[in-house]
């Protein structure tokens, strides 16, 4: 005769194991600092599938070397910054945890996003057309503001065209915009008789900024809220490079066809009308670059109004 009481013991412990396995998988993320608290709301939360609002949770990766836009807080375990606010506001705006991933560099972004190592990235990803061949976007940052930084002490004349660098050896972040941009500008370099840019491409932006403060490189290129963080910090470094370019805005990457792509457009749109998106960027001193609307895919490639 079976014994009742055993099999209900057997039913408990097999539950505790399948719970305390849902929750060691949630807990093998990296920490991440809370600077905002938003309520959920559960008309938005119904755009998501039903296996995902079962699971509760996304995870979502970043590449945390870029201050203030994402990094590691002085302990170097727990993530902080822009993209960490953000993406943890439109989690808790539809009821889910977001587990952080670290991506070990920005060039295992598209390929973590097409295994489906993670539901979504924000790590300063520029939306491209290539690049939209293989993953979605939403939209979140006006990255039109960039910079080139040297040492204070060169005393480099301000300038407003990368033109201007014509000649000289400019660094910039593996896998980036940046490097195209001065790509084109050493065309027009050329084109006018003038040196072409050496482009210098490092594996991250504190590799370039260490480059430039040693002398190694004498000017790095990439978005200005980082750049003008990092001048802010270290006294020997100076913007001395106010660059305007017209591209799309930094954008969350999503893999293609992702099924919770709606939801977070969504969820992202009803934190910039309640203000608490606003609230995030100016927390960071990065107000400039908000944008009015999360657009999604092709629409991220419309004019900016």
């Amino acid at each position: 005769m079976l014994n009742i009481k055993s099999l209900l013991s057997g039913a408990i412990l097999s539950s505790a194991l399948l719970t305390a396995s849902v929750y060691a998988q949630e807990e093998a993320g990296v920490a991440a600092k809370f600077n905002f608290q938003v309520k959920p709301d559960a008309k938005l939360q119904s755009l998501l599938p039903q296996e995902i609002i079962q699971k509760g949770y996304v995870i979502a990766g970043t590449n945390p070397n870029t201050p203030p836009t994402t990094f590691f807080l002085e302990d170097n375990k727990t993530l902080s910054g822009r993209d960490v606010d953000i993406m943890n506001a439109i989690g808790q705006r539809l009821g889910l945890k977001v587990i952080w991933k670290d991506t070990g560099g920005f060039d295992n972004i598209i390929p973590g996003l097409k295994t489906g190592r993670f539901d979504a990235v924000l790590s300063n990803i520029r939306p491209s057309q290539k690049r939209f061949a293989q993953i979605d976007f939403v939209s979140y940052f006006d990255s039109s503001r960039q910079a080139v930084i040297s040492r204070k002490d060169k005393n480099v004349p301000p300038f407003t065209r990368l033109t201007a660098l014509c000649g000289e050896t400019v660094g910039a972040g593996v896998g980036t915009a940046q490097i195209e941009f001065l790509n084109e500008a050493s065309k027009t370099c050329i084109s006018e008789n003038k040196p072409a840019i050496n482009v210098a491409v490092f594996p991250s932006r504190p590799d370039g900024v260490v480059a430039v403060l040693s002398g190694r490189t004498s000017f790095y290129y990439g978005p200005w809220e980082g750049l003008a963080y990092q001048a802010a910090q270290l006294k020997n470094l100076a913007i001395t490079g106010e660059i305007s370019v017209q591209e799309p805005p930094m954008s969350i990457g999503l893999p293609k066809g992702s099924p919770i792509e709606k939801a977070v457009q969504a969820a992202l749109n009803s934190l910039i009308q309640d203000g608490t998106y606003q609230k995030i960027l100016d927390h960071w001193f990065i107000g400039y670059g908000a944008v009015k609307e999360a657009k999604l895919n092709e629409d991220v490639f419309a004019k900016q109004s």
